[in-house]
């Protein structure tokens, strides 16, 4: 455990559909400017073909989840603005806002809480952007297999971007936040900084490269961290992650082709209490590959992507990383690593701000036999 006190504060707006890579923001384009904004998802999952770590076959399970947020900002001035959000879901949870509304197999339904998950006091001057709250973490990122963009940590956050060249930018990102351990409390710190180069070519050709660390200080002092899994509450991690990403236009469409990787340089010994750390000291690699193409901006846009992920035991702190590629966990809590398989998507835009998704999982355990196969149908709507 690292010393740090913790600090407080962040927030921004998400929009339905998919991983954010920037943070979505309030505007601040008029001062005096309310502005409302909000999601809704209604999901159809199934969950299949699946065996626990131990080899036991857990039953089949079907059901219908939803998800509401509802966002406000107001701007200042031109460069102080300050916005809130409140989002459903578990208060036990800080990966997921989904609420199950139907069991098909007469499962329990969990909880549904409405939570503030998101305010935030910003400031804007040229190129310079910093804000204190409660946020999404300020990272460049294609997806959310290191982060999930559900988990809004209290802190302060720092951008800042600068032009290189005619079509080039270079970018910093940065913060010292307290995580959430689930919707209502927070336990340890994240320090983090990143560096983001991007270039925007004539004909939609783009290529980013971004590269970071990401210093998780647990504190197994505070009872919060309770809540984590896995030895997650007193566990530190140094994660080191690089992303790639090139794009172009194919047959009139977008095309996306990136990779992402993971380490992290924390030593963990084979003598740790925490019997998970000790069985899992070397199992600190992981990454994710990736192509898509197409989109879903407007009415009869469509998009398919593929992606395939090998990401280990320690690579992430499965505390705050994606919770949709397994079915792994407890009821609030997903265990999302020590996993390698694929995600196959498609997806359709329907107009109006609304776009249906199709997403299938086939993931296999790499430490032990644990498996499943989870189908996904999201229809998102935004306003």
């Amino acid at each position: 455990m690292r010393s740090g006190a913790q600090i407080g504060v962040t927030l921004a707006i998400l929009v339905a559909g998919g991983s954010q890579q920037m943070l979505a923001d309030v505007k601040l384009d008029d001062a005096g400017r309310l502005t409302l904004a909000g999601d809704f998802r209604l999901r159809l999952e199934q969950d299949w073909d699946s065996q626990t770590s131990a080899g036991v076959e857990r039953e089949d399970r079907l059901r219908a989840r939803a998800r509401a947020r509802l966002s406000l900002g107001y701007a200042l001035s031109d460069s102080v603005g300050f916005g809130v959000q409140v989002a459903s879901g578990s208060d036990e949870s800080q990966q997921s806002p989904h609420i199950t509304i139907l069991d098909f197999d007469d499962n329990s339904t969990g909880a549904a809480n409405f939570n503030f998950d998101k305010w935030f006091v910003r400031v804007r001057q040229g190129d310079f952007e910093g804000w204190a709250g409660r946020n999404s973490v300020p990272v460049w990122k294609a997806n959310e297999l290191f982060l999930d963009d559900d988990v809004t940590p209290a802190g302060i956050g720092l951008r800042y971007t600068t032009a290189v060249g005619e079509k080039g930018k270079l970018g910093f990102n940065g913060g010292y936040f307290s995580p959430p351990a689930g919707m209502r409390a927070f336990a340890g710190n994240l320090a983090l900084g990143q560096l983001v180069w991007s270039h925007e070519g004539a004909g939609g050709t783009g290529l980013t490269l971004a590269g970071g660390g990401f210093l998780f200080d647990a504190d197994p002092a505070d009872p919060s961290a309770i809540l984590f899994r896995q030895g997650n509450g007193g566990r530190d991690y140094t994660i080191w992650v690089g992303n790639a990403q090139a794009r172009r236009r194919v047959g009139g469409k977008p095309l996306t082709l990136g990779a992402d990787f993971m380490t992290n340089s924390e030593s963990y010994s084979a003598l740790d209490p925490d019997p998970f750390t000790a069985a899992n000291r070397d199992e600190t690699e992981g990454y994710d590959v990736y192509v898509t193409w197409g989109g879903t901006g407007e009415r009869g846009d469509w998009l398919f992507g593929v992606w395939y992920a090998h990401i280990e035991a320690l690579a992430v702190n499965a505390s705050f990383a994606q919770d949709d590629w397994v079915r792994w966990g407890s009821a609030d809590q997903t265990d999302s690593s020590d996993f390698e398989g694929f995600e196959l998507r498609a997806a359709v835009g329907l107009g109006q701000k609304q776009n249906l998704v199709a997403r299938l999982y086939l993931v296999d355990a790499i430490s032990s036999v644990q498996d499943g196969k989870r189908f996904r149908v999201d229809c998102n709507v935004s306003f």
